[in-house]
Protein backbone atom coordinates (compact mmCIF):
# COMPACT_ATOMS: atom_id res chain seq x y z
CA UNK A 1 0.00 0.00 0.00
CA UNK A 2 1.27 3.57 -0.69
CA UNK A 3 0.55 6.15 1.68
CA UNK A 4 -1.37 9.48 0.75
CA UNK A 5 1.29 11.77 -0.25
CA UNK A 6 2.09 13.96 2.66
CA UNK A 7 5.48 14.91 5.12
CA UNK A 8 5.38 12.85 8.38
CA UNK A 9 4.71 15.95 10.01
CA UNK A 10 1.39 16.50 7.82
CA UNK A 11 -0.02 13.55 7.48
CA UNK A 12 -3.41 13.63 9.22
CA UNK A 13 -4.25 10.64 11.42
CA UNK A 14 -8.03 9.67 9.26
CA UNK A 15 -8.24 11.26 5.94
CA UNK A 16 -11.73 10.80 4.69
CA UNK A 17 -11.26 11.51 0.44
CA UNK A 18 -14.55 12.28 -1.70
CA UNK A 19 -16.64 9.03 0.49
CA UNK A 20 -19.72 8.51 -1.01
CA UNK A 21 -22.15 6.17 0.58
CA UNK A 22 -25.88 4.94 -0.36
CA UNK A 23 -28.23 2.27 0.95
CA UNK A 24 -30.98 0.58 -1.15
CA UNK A 25 -34.08 2.45 -0.83
CA UNK A 26 -37.21 0.85 -3.14
CA UNK A 27 -36.10 0.33 -6.52
CA UNK A 28 -33.61 2.68 -6.02
CA UNK A 29 -31.16 3.86 -3.51
CA UNK A 30 -30.69 6.88 -1.05
CA UNK A 31 -27.49 8.88 -1.25
CA UNK A 32 -26.11 9.73 2.41
CA UNK A 33 -22.62 10.48 2.54
CA UNK A 34 -21.56 12.35 -2.03
CA UNK A 35 -18.17 12.85 -2.01
CA UNK A 36 -17.37 13.97 1.48
CA UNK A 37 -14.07 15.13 2.75
CA UNK A 38 -12.67 15.26 6.50
CA UNK A 39 -8.92 15.50 7.94
CA UNK A 40 -8.39 15.29 11.26
CA UNK A 41 -5.37 15.87 12.60
CA UNK A 42 -2.81 14.72 15.57
CA UNK A 43 -3.77 15.46 18.55
CA UNK A 44 -6.93 17.52 17.07
CA UNK A 45 -10.56 17.54 18.59
CA UNK A 46 -13.14 18.13 16.02
CA UNK A 47 -17.13 18.51 16.83
CA UNK A 48 -19.73 16.97 14.44
CA UNK A 49 -23.00 18.66 14.49
CA UNK A 50 -25.76 18.10 12.72
CA UNK A 51 -29.48 17.66 12.47
CA UNK A 52 -30.57 13.53 12.73
CA UNK A 53 -31.19 11.87 9.83
CA UNK A 54 -27.94 13.71 7.79
CA UNK A 55 -25.68 11.20 8.04
CA UNK A 56 -23.23 11.53 11.23
CA UNK A 57 -23.56 8.03 12.06
CA UNK A 58 -22.95 7.05 9.00
CA UNK A 59 -19.62 9.13 8.70
CA UNK A 60 -18.50 7.48 11.86
CA UNK A 61 -19.20 3.95 10.88
CA UNK A 62 -17.07 4.77 7.51
CA UNK A 63 -14.35 6.72 9.19
CA UNK A 64 -14.00 3.56 11.59
CA UNK A 65 -13.95 1.09 8.97
CA UNK A 66 -17.44 -0.49 10.07
CA UNK A 67 -18.62 0.32 6.93
CA UNK A 68 -17.39 0.30 3.81
CA UNK A 69 -17.63 3.40 1.41
CA UNK A 70 -19.42 2.97 -2.02
CA UNK A 71 -16.84 5.24 -3.39
CA UNK A 72 -14.13 6.95 -2.48
CA UNK A 73 -10.78 6.36 0.05
CA UNK A 74 -10.63 6.62 3.97
CA UNK A 75 -6.65 6.79 5.34
CA UNK A 76 -5.27 5.83 8.33
CA UNK A 77 -2.18 7.51 9.46
CA UNK A 78 -2.23 8.61 5.42
CA UNK A 79 -2.13 4.55 4.33
CA UNK A 80 -5.24 3.51 2.17
CA UNK A 81 -8.03 1.13 3.54
CA UNK A 82 -10.65 0.56 0.59
CA UNK A 83 -8.78 -2.24 -1.30
CA UNK A 84 -8.06 -3.98 2.76
CA UNK A 85 -9.75 -7.50 3.01
CA UNK A 86 -12.21 -7.88 6.14
CA UNK A 87 -9.77 -8.96 8.31
CA UNK A 88 -6.89 -6.21 7.85
CA UNK A 89 -9.67 -3.94 8.29
CA UNK A 90 -10.57 -6.07 11.37
CA UNK A 91 -6.90 -5.69 12.63
CA UNK A 92 -6.87 -1.66 11.64
CA UNK A 93 -9.93 -1.27 13.67
CA UNK A 94 -8.28 -2.77 16.84
CA UNK A 95 -5.14 -1.40 16.69
CA UNK A 96 -6.11 2.32 15.25
CA UNK A 97 -9.40 3.09 16.07
CA UNK A 98 -10.98 3.81 19.67
CA UNK A 99 -14.79 4.03 19.87
CA UNK A 100 -17.05 5.57 22.69
CA UNK A 101 -20.61 5.67 21.97
CA UNK A 102 -23.87 6.92 23.59
CA UNK A 103 -24.52 4.10 26.03
CA UNK A 104 -21.00 2.85 27.97
CA UNK A 105 -21.63 -0.92 27.21
CA UNK A 106 -19.61 -2.36 30.05
CA UNK A 107 -19.61 -5.62 30.65
CA UNK A 108 -21.57 -5.47 34.16
CA UNK A 109 -19.84 -9.20 35.61
CA UNK A 110 -16.29 -7.54 35.24
CA UNK A 111 -14.73 -4.59 37.39
CA UNK A 112 -13.26 -1.32 35.99
CA UNK A 113 -10.10 -2.75 35.44
CA UNK A 114 -10.83 -5.87 33.98
CA UNK A 115 -13.83 -4.03 31.18
CA UNK A 116 -10.08 -1.87 30.25
CA UNK A 117 -7.49 -4.92 30.28
CA UNK A 118 -9.64 -7.19 28.21
CA UNK A 119 -9.13 -5.20 24.85
CA UNK A 120 -5.42 -5.32 25.23
CA UNK A 121 -5.49 -8.67 25.97
CA UNK A 122 -7.36 -9.30 22.81
CA UNK A 123 -4.66 -7.69 20.94
CA UNK A 124 -2.03 -9.56 22.23
CA UNK A 125 -0.80 -7.73 25.08
CA UNK A 126 0.15 -9.50 28.20
CA UNK A 127 -2.27 -9.30 31.65
CA UNK A 128 0.92 -7.79 33.54
CA UNK A 129 1.22 -5.24 30.23
CA UNK A 130 -2.40 -4.92 30.01
CA UNK A 131 -2.91 -4.39 33.84
CA UNK A 132 -0.69 -2.06 34.31
CA UNK A 133 -1.59 0.14 31.03
CA UNK A 134 -5.32 0.04 32.54
CA UNK A 135 -4.54 1.42 35.56
CA UNK A 136 -2.51 3.94 34.17
CA UNK A 137 -5.38 5.02 31.75
CA UNK A 138 -8.02 4.95 34.81
CA UNK A 139 -5.81 6.45 37.43
CA UNK A 140 -5.36 9.59 34.51
CA UNK A 141 -9.22 9.62 34.35
CA UNK A 142 -9.92 9.78 38.09
CA UNK A 143 -10.45 6.05 38.57
CA UNK A 144 -7.61 5.31 40.53
CA UNK A 145 -9.79 4.23 43.77
CA UNK A 146 -12.60 2.69 41.86
CA UNK A 147 -10.64 -0.10 39.70
CA UNK A 148 -12.37 -3.20 41.22
CA UNK A 149 -15.43 -1.56 41.25
CA UNK A 150 -18.50 -3.33 38.67
CA UNK A 151 -20.42 -0.37 36.43
CA UNK A 152 -23.53 -1.32 38.69
CA UNK A 153 -21.23 0.08 41.12
CA UNK A 154 -20.42 3.43 39.45
CA UNK A 155 -21.95 6.68 38.65
CA UNK A 156 -22.91 7.13 35.01
CA UNK A 157 -20.13 9.71 34.68
CA UNK A 158 -17.66 7.34 35.92
CA UNK A 159 -18.69 4.48 33.68
CA UNK A 160 -18.28 6.66 30.77
CA UNK A 161 -14.82 7.49 31.88
CA UNK A 162 -13.96 3.84 32.22
CA UNK A 163 -15.44 3.53 28.44
CA UNK A 164 -13.16 6.43 27.33
CA UNK A 165 -10.06 4.29 29.03
CA UNK A 166 -10.80 1.21 27.44
CA UNK A 167 -11.36 2.90 24.24
CA UNK A 168 -8.02 4.59 24.41
CA UNK A 169 -6.36 1.33 25.96
CA UNK A 170 -4.51 0.37 22.55
CA UNK A 171 -3.34 3.51 22.07
CA UNK A 172 -5.15 4.52 19.06
CA UNK A 173 -4.33 6.80 16.44
CA UNK A 174 -8.27 8.12 16.15
CA UNK A 175 -10.63 8.10 18.80
CA UNK A 176 -14.41 8.50 17.31
CA UNK A 177 -17.22 8.95 19.65
CA UNK A 178 -20.85 9.29 18.79
CA UNK A 179 -22.43 11.84 21.89
CA UNK A 180 -20.53 10.36 24.70
CA UNK A 181 -22.13 12.67 27.20
CA UNK A 182 -25.88 12.06 25.62
CA UNK A 183 -27.51 10.31 28.49
CA UNK A 184 -25.24 12.55 31.02
CA UNK A 185 -26.60 15.53 33.21
CA UNK A 186 -24.85 19.06 32.23
CA UNK A 187 -22.66 18.93 35.35
CA UNK A 188 -21.11 15.37 34.82
CA UNK A 189 -21.01 15.83 30.95
CA UNK A 190 -19.11 18.40 31.38
CA UNK A 191 -16.97 16.69 33.67
CA UNK A 192 -16.42 13.83 31.97
CA UNK A 193 -15.74 15.62 28.15
CA UNK A 194 -12.94 17.67 30.24
CA UNK A 195 -11.24 14.33 30.83
CA UNK A 196 -11.98 13.06 27.29
CA UNK A 197 -10.17 16.62 26.22
CA UNK A 198 -7.09 16.30 28.70
CA UNK A 199 -6.70 12.66 27.42
CA UNK A 200 -6.60 13.44 23.64
CA UNK A 201 -4.61 16.27 24.30
CA UNK A 202 -2.15 14.01 26.53
CA UNK A 203 -1.70 11.11 23.69
CA UNK A 204 -1.62 13.09 20.85
CA UNK A 205 -4.53 10.90 19.11
CA UNK A 206 -7.13 12.69 16.60
CA UNK A 207 -10.79 12.74 17.90
CA UNK A 208 -14.09 13.35 16.30
CA UNK A 209 -17.45 13.70 18.16
CA UNK A 210 -20.74 13.61 17.54
CA UNK A 211 -22.53 15.55 19.71
CA UNK A 212 -25.38 17.90 19.91
CA UNK A 213 -24.39 19.63 22.78
CA UNK A 214 -23.53 23.46 21.30
CA UNK A 215 -21.26 24.18 24.44
CA UNK A 216 -19.55 21.12 24.30
CA UNK A 217 -18.79 21.91 20.38
CA UNK A 218 -17.68 25.15 21.26
CA UNK A 219 -14.61 24.24 23.47
CA UNK A 220 -13.65 21.96 20.51
CA UNK A 221 -10.98 22.92 18.09
CA UNK A 222 -12.90 22.82 14.88
CA UNK A 223 -17.46 22.20 14.16
CA UNK A 224 -17.95 20.58 10.83
CA UNK A 225 -21.90 19.69 9.88
CA UNK A 226 -22.97 17.15 6.90
CA UNK A 227 -24.93 19.12 4.10
CA UNK A 228 -26.31 17.37 1.25
CA UNK A 229 -24.13 14.65 1.67
CA UNK A 230 -20.77 16.97 2.24
CA UNK A 231 -18.90 17.51 5.29
CA UNK A 232 -18.95 21.39 5.74
CA UNK A 233 -17.33 23.72 8.11
CA UNK A 234 -18.52 25.53 10.49
CA UNK A 235 -17.41 29.21 11.59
Amino acid sequence: MTPVEETPQQTPALFLSRVERRYPQGEGFLDILRGADVAIWPGEIVALVAPSGTGKSTLLHVAGLLEKPDGGEVYIGGYPTAGMSDAERTRLRREEIGFVYQFHHLLPEFSALENVVMPQLIRGLSRAEAKDRAEQVLGFLGLGARLDHRPPELSGGEQQRVAIARAVANTPRVLLADEPTGNLDPHTAGHVFTTLMAIVRASGLAAMIATHNMDLAARMDRRVTIQDGLVVQLG
